[in-house]
């Protein structure tokens, strides 16, 4: 018989609710028998003036005592509970009556052991079987569906299981060289045949490897909709519980079930939850995850063999996994997905503009150079805030300007023009970033300034944006100090202008910093240290990096700080002496801040020309103003009102009945007489509303010439008047 999963459930509230009606009922009936209670004193004293008619004992040292208030009324009693300090105390009652000659003695009553069990009794026992019940039926609830299947569910697997996924190779761009060895296990799935007949085996593991966003899952999903087999997703942390073989009991449970469905692709996202490193671990070897990796490791290559199931894996640390996870036969093909290109990303953005309505001005090449170091999923996530601001604006389609802006707010965060900011703080942070802007445009190396504001983004207070002029994967030594230098062009500026300097350039020197011990201890460009590798700031992986020393002395790490000091000195050098050469290009900078707060490109190169800022300043208004034409183009039509008062003519109520009663009587509406003309002064005919109703214009209102007796100044001094 199988239990609908209801059952359990209803039967789960059913205990539940008569759980409640119990414990009410016991506190209801504890409370109908409650009584007052007294201390023992004054119990004595009641006992002393002959009140007390009757003790009885409980099964506790407590006892019911009835007295009579009024011994001249010995029919009212009262009761009241006494809590003696032992049952030694019945026998002091019966010498006390006996010594002071009572009489008549109050009536002692002890418990009977065999008279039965009280209610409290009852109720501990009834609470007991309760508790138990509860737990069996929470128990049979657990095992789900039930059957004769084992124990509890906490070893099965729950993946998702996809039949039909939509994503297909056309849908993912950038990555022209992965899709190119993913292709090979779509032909596979589709057609085993040629390569069993040729001797060839198909990887049995795939290992997506890559840094964040850049597609790794969308790529396993997309071979799952090419090769059109079940897909069955996971994540490595849902292996781990704190049960000891559970997780080994839902990989054996993941790959029963991909069994049942081959051939098939299990997907196990972030792996390395579940994949680090065994005998790395601080608090011994033997847990639970490792287990959990030594069933998977048994699973994809051990003594029976799942050749109809694939294992595609995605991971950003796979320095950090088990070697003998990614040896050939479990991982034999390990496919890294790096950052796109210009090329990959403008194939990106056409991907993910499909579905957006998209202006003509915006020019995906462009784009694409901008966003250098942009992944996929930072290309779909502009798109959409692009997408955001044009809905906010009320467009039609996303035009140029809320694609850079959507770019902005990528990295460095949305605008915060409602901050309220004072005079010093807008000071320095123009001429904070007018120093990087300057620097940045003067030397050789640097990428060009695309965008210089004042305007507060994210952490930032300010922010100069730099575009790349190419992709290029190698970086030279004389780039490097150029960056290095446009980073201390902030700091620079505040020292010459304001003779101070402030926290702003703490981002600027770390950066600076990070960059100048890479240039010593990785990349060999120190000039008293060439050539040799000191070790980097990689991360650590704790297991593994915990006793591991450093493979320089103390004399060598100093020369490193040495050199690292030297060359952010020199590059400091050089940004102060460029901007004390170039004061004035700096204070029209400043200027031009202070009344755009946002100037670009264009604007920083008339400036550096010595262009005027008058000039400057009407070439922005002229440009501001194309681009506000550009975007009427695109902005949704203005609906004009169906009523227009200086265009309609407004009667009276009394009038149209009057005109309702005429057309009753059957007036003719077009009478050239002399009373048409006079009623024509009076009040407007039924003929000029109806002129003014099917063509509301100036002509039917102003110049009722059908009317050969009805003046037009007349019509239109009533018109005035009404």
């Amino acid at each position: 018989m199988e239990n609908k999963p209801g059952n359990g459930r209803r039967t789960l509230i059913i205990i539940i609710a008569l759980v409640v009606v119990v414990v009410a009922v016991a506190i209801l009936v504890s409370n109908l028998n409650r009584t007052k209670s007294k201390s023992y004193d004054e119990f004595w004293a009641d006992l002393k003036y002959r009140k007390v008619v009757s003790v009885t004992f409980n099964d506790s040292y407590a006892a019911t005592i009835v007295i009579t208030p009024d011994t001249s009324k010995a029919d009212v009693k009262e009761k009241y509970t006494v809590v003696f300090p032992s049952r030694a105390n019945a026998d002091d009652i019966i010498a006390y009556c006996r010594e002071n000659e009572f009489d008549k003695f109050p009536q002692i009553t002890l418990p009977n052991p065999s008279s039965g069990m009280s209610w409290s009794t009852i109720i501990s026992i009834l609470s007991f079987v309760i508790i138990a019940v509860l737990g069996v039926v929470f128990i049979l609830s657990m095992r789900g569906k039930g059957g004769s299947g084992g124990a509890l569910n906490f070893g099965k697997t729950k993946p998702r299981v996809a039949n039909n996924v939509k994503v297909r190779f056309t849908d993912v761009a950038g990555a022209e060289e992965e899709k190119t060895e993913l292709k090979e296990i779509v032909d596979f799935l589709k057609n085993p045949k040629k390569f069993i007949d040729i001797g060839a085996r198909i990887p049995r593991g795939v290992l997506l490897v890559g840094p964040p966003g850049t597609g790794k899952t969308l790529f396993a999903k997309a071979v799952s909709g090419e090769a059109n087999v079940p897909f069955f997703s996971i994540s490595g942390s849902d292996f781990v519980e704190m049960f000891v073989g559970v997780g080994a009991s839902r990989v054996r449970d993941l790959f029963a079930q991909a069994k049942k469905n081959m051939p098939c692709i299990i997907f196990i996202d972030e792996i390395d939850a579940v994949g680090r490193q065994r005998g790395a671990g601080l608090g011994g070897g033997n847990d639970e995850r490792e287990q959990t990796l030594n069933q998977l490791l048994v699973q994809m290559d051990g003594f029976d063999t799942n050749d109809g199931i694939i294992v595609m894996a995605a991971t950003n640390r796979a320095d950090i996994l088990d070697p003998a996870l990614l040896r050939p036969g479990r991982f034999d093909r390990q496919i890294y997905v790096n950052l796109p290109d210009v090329k990959g990303r403008e194939a990106i953005f056409k991907v993910h503009a499909r579905n957006k309505p998209i202006s003509p001005d915006v020019d995906f090449r462009t784009l694409a150079r901008m966003t250098s170091g942009f992944s996929g999923a930072d290309i779909a996530n502009l798109l959409n805030e692009a997408a955001i601001l044009a809905a906010r604006e009320d467009r039609k389609l996303i035009i140029m300007k809320d694609v850079l802006e959507g770019i902005n707010k990528v990295i460095a965060g949305p605008q915060k023009k409602s901050r309220i900011i004072t005079e010093t703080d807008k000071r320095i942070t123009a001429y904070h970033e007018a120093g990087h802007a300057i620097v940045g445009r003067l030397m050789k190396h640097c990428d060009a300034v695309q965008e210089v504001s004042i305007i507060p983004r994210g952490m930032a207070a300010g922010y100069t944006l730099s575009r790349p002029k190419n992709d290029n994967s190698h970086v030279t030594k004389n780039k490097l100090n150029d960056e290095i230098a446009m980073m201390l062009g902030g700091r620079a500026s505040e020292a010459i202008v304001i003779q101070d300097v402030s926290t702003g350039a703490s981002n600027d020197i770390k950066r600076a910093t990070e960059i100048a011990r890479k240039m010593v201890c990785e990349w060999g460009m120190s000039e008293k240290l060439p050539n040799t590798f000191y070790g980097g700031d990689q991360e650590v992986f704790i297991g593994r990096d915990y006793q591991t020393q450093t493979s320089y002395s103390e004399g060598t790490a100093a020369v490193i700080d040495d050199e690292i000091k030297g060359i952010i000195e020199y590059n400091y050098k050089r940004a102060y002496e460029c901007l004390m050469a170039n004061r004035s290009v700096l204070d029209n900078m400043v200027k031009l801040l202070f009344e755009r707060e946002t100037i670009y490109s264009d604007e920083v190169d008339m400036l550096m020309d010595g262009v005027p800022v008058e000039e400057i300043n009407k070439y922005i208004d002229e440009k501001n103003a194309k681009i506000e034409e550009e975007a009427k183009k695109y902005a949704p039509p203005v609906v004009k009102p169906v009523f227009d008062p200086a265009k309609t003519i407004i009667i009276s109520e009394s009038d149209l009945n009057d005109a309702l009663k005429n057309d009753e009587n059957g007036t003719p509406d077009t009478a050239n007489t002399d009373t048409e003309s006079q009623n024509s002064e009076e009040k407007p005919t039924d003929k000029i509303e109806e002129q003014a109703e099917e063509k509301p214009s100036d002509e039917a209102v102003e110049k009722p010439e059908d009317k050969a007796d009805t003046p037009s100044e007349n019509t239109d001094e009533k018109k005035d008047e009404e």
